[in-house]
């Protein structure tokens, strides 16, 4: 089976954990640069470092691999989807931020999509807070910003993979027990104009020993699916700076 190699450089702008990218981001980056349609499953084997030239494969199937050094970092493969989180409005979104666990425990507080220390415009301004009454329910608001638009003026799809990623790892109790996302399934139907509110919700399904499984949904102002997702994420065994 043949291959096409592409570099991708990840600008440190866009970190999840400390000197590494954004799950969330680098899935969807990768996603985009397969060529495979309907969701996309993201496996991600250890964090991608920033500022570099990563190397992307692609076969002659769409499906995509992110390597550095030799090491394999990411695979991107066809995917299934079956959870839908039910959305809420806006101002019930908006209020939920105020109960963000992520404000005085945040492992990652550099995090672009959910960290305390980027507020936007600089991060993407994700902060899902517990919804009254569902206690494995978050939602936030979400107001993409005009510095996040590509060359055609549009909000590119690996960001609502972002905003779906962290949304659902927030659903689990990553501040009692910091994690990372160790796989994504993703598909984005839109994208939200710059500046449109929008809403994502998660929704923690279980957990697995280590592993917990959560769920995602991202709505753009008129109620409509942007896109979902379901995630993997794995509990840090020491600290919030190892890998996986």
């Amino acid at each position: 089976m043949s291959s096409n190699a592409v570099t991708l450089v990840v600008p440190a702008r866009f970190a999840g954990p400390p000197g590494t990218a954004n799950g969330g981001w680098i899935s969807g980056r990768l996603a985009a640069l397969g060529g495979l349609a309907g969701p996309v499953q993201v496996t991600l084997r250890q964090p991608a470092p920033l500022e570099v030239a990563l190397e992307v494969r692609v076969d002659d199937q769409g499906a995509a691999s992110l390597g550095f050094g030799g090491a394999l970092i990411a695979e991107a493969a066809a995917g299934t989807l079956t959870e839908v989180v039910d959305p809420v409005d806006h101002a019930t979104a908006q209020a939920a931020t105020a109960d963000y666990d992520g404000w005085t425990g945040n492992p990652f507080p550099g995090c672009f999509v959910c960290g305390p220390d980027r507020p936007p415009p600089d991060g993407l301004g994700v902060f899902p807070g517990r919804l009254s009454g569902q206690p494995d329910t978050v939602a936030t608001s979400w107001l993409p910003d005009a510095s996040l638009a590509g060359a055609d003026g549009t909000l590119p799809p690996h960001l609502v993979w972002a905003a779906l990623d962290c949304t659902s790892g927030w659903s689990s109790d990553l501040a009692g027990r910091p994690k990372v996302l160790g796989r994504i399934t993703a598909a984005v139907d839109a994208v939200p104009r710059i500046g449109e509110p929008c809403v994502v919700v998660g929704r923690h399904l279980r957990d697995d020993g280590r592993k917990s499984f959560t769920a995602s949904t991202a709505y753009d102002s008129d109620g409509r699916v942007l896109g979902r997702a379901e995630a993997l994420w794995i509990a840090l065994r020491t600290g919030p700076t190892k890998s996986l």
